[in-house]
């Protein structure tokens, strides 16, 4: 019989401050708010894993407490707006409490199973991010072992690439005799109220005006819309996920004919069946990047993740041609990805009353393949589509893609307004992506590259 014991980590003389929100938790935050409280969830950044041969409860708890002192992301909360309308403010606690979900697993139970419940049980409840930290932690323990931990964050305290990072010094605390882990330690990080600083600072202020001024000149490039008008939604957002080994070897086929990263096949992909199924010849989407440009942020356990407007001028050509395009123009992309997403938003908004024409920004790509770790894998070398739930209706999305990895699998999720891309024309998106690049692994791969170039980071 499983017995269920809640543990608290005491937590003290940890770095202390207040000040305002960066722009990664200012955009999560605004996003997860106007989300209805079921959906609120989604946002959540989670992983969990067999622990295999186990480890002593006191070692993994001791871990977990230095790693609430290295990374103040896991001890901040945010305070709303207060009445006078001022900014959303991070406040990094010094002291306090982390409850520990601890599940003692029966000698019929499966601790497999037992931790996967429980990460699921986790995973499904929002955060107060005013009254609580961040990050929850689910531990099953058998044979006095822990042998499965599930974390699960707030998004406004880490992105896929902080969650990566997290989970990288919680085994190298696990394993600290290690050389390599006192190596792996030893790498700087920004503190969010550090960044906060930088993006404050004149040098910042630079940065930001500079990358919104490339986002509205994309703007004012792409059509104003892709795909015909629709009502506000009021029929649940549809969820298609179409599981495909043989586009996971073949992205990597073309990938490396063509001298980009993989992440720029998907893209290009995207963006064909976009305007494919649009009828035009342009895409335009918004991306969501994993920004990780300016050294100090390379290695921070935070959200730095923002939103990159993607344009692609001619997106229904010649497929490897689209690729070598799609790679040179998402180097541009991210690297103008990071700004003040509300100055931005207030710049759109005054064009849109002075009556000046925007690009359609209803379309979502976000690429998490190496930013969090491998969902499980049913193991069968057949391309599955299954439509596993339905969604509130989110207004002003057509649909939102992600590419998760598996192990053996590439995953492309899709969310969609029915009323725009219905069941049908959904599945023809996803099986379109799979076929675009598998027919360029098998005919065109075998032609090298025109272009050459850094990767961006997928």
């Amino acid at each position: 019989m499983t017995t269920r014991h809640p543990l608290e980590i005491a937590f003290s003389s940890g770095r202390a401050g207040s000040g305002p929100a960066t722009w990664g938790q200012q955009a999560i935050w605004d996003a997860v708010r106007r989300l209805p409280p079921a959906d609120a969830p989604r946002y959540n950044i989670t992983t969990a894993a067999p622990l295999d041969p186990g480890l002593p409860l006191p070692v993994l708890l001791a871990a977990l407490e230095r790693l609430l002192h290295r990374h103040d992301s896991l001890h901040t909360r945010l305070l709303p707006p207060d009445d006078d309308g001022g900014p959303l403010r991070q406040v990094v606690d010094p002291e306090g409490t982390l409850g520990i979900d601890v599940r003692t697993a029966g000698e019929r139970d499966a601790p497999a199973e037992l931790g996967a419940r429980l990460h699921e049980e986790l995973a499904a409840q929002p955060f107060d991010t005013a009254a609580q930290w961040p990050i929850r932690v689910g531990l099953v323990v058998a044979d006095d072992l822990v042998r499965h931990i599930s974390l699960v964050l707030s998004h406004t305290a880490v992105d896929g690439s902080g969650m990566s990072r997290l989970v990288a010094d919680l085994t190298a605390l696990c394993l600290d005799s290690s050389p390599q882990a006192s190596a792996e330690l030893r790498r700087p990080s920004q503190q969010p109220l550090e960044e906060a600083g930088f993006q404050t600072s004149e040098r910042g202020a630079r940065r930001d005006a500079a990358a919104r001024r490339q986002v509205l000149r994309k703007l004012r490039q792409g059509p104003p819309r892709l795909f015909p008008p629709a009502s506000d939604p009021s029929a649940p957002f549809p969820n298609a996920v179409l599981r495909s080994p043989a586009l996971a070897r073949a992205v990597e086929r073309v990938a490396a004919a063509h001298r980009v990263s993989t992440g720029s096949v998907l893209l290009a992909a995207t963006a064909a069946m976009t305007a494919r199924l649009a009828g035009t010849t342009e895409a335009v989407l918004n991306v969501v990047v994993n920004n990780r440009f300016l050294p100090e942020l390379a290695d921070a356990v935070s959200v730095v993740a923002g939103d990159g407007l993607f344009h692609l001028p001619d997106a229904t050509g010649e497929f490897g041609e689209v690729v070598r395009r799609t790679h040179a123009a998402a180097i541009g992309t991210y690297r103008h990805a990071y700004f003040d997403r509300l100055a931005l938003a207030t710049e759109i908004e005054r064009l849109t009353a002075e009556g000046v024409p925007l690009a359609d920004r209803s379309c979502v790509f976000n690429d998490t393949r190496d930013l969090l770790p491998a969902a499980p894998d049913p193991g069968n070398d057949r391309t599955t589509l299954s439509w596993p739930v339905e969604f509130e209706p989110r207004p002003g999305l057509t649909y939102a893609l992600d590419a998760l990895q598996s192990p053996e699998a590439i995953s492309l999720a899709m969310t969609a307004n029915p009323a725009v891309l219905p069941r049908p024309a959904m599945e023809r998106f996803l099986y379109g992506i799979e076929e675009l690049v598998l027919t360029e692994a098998d005919t065109g791969a075998g032609k090298p590259g025109t272009e050459a170039g850094v990767a961006p980071p997928r």
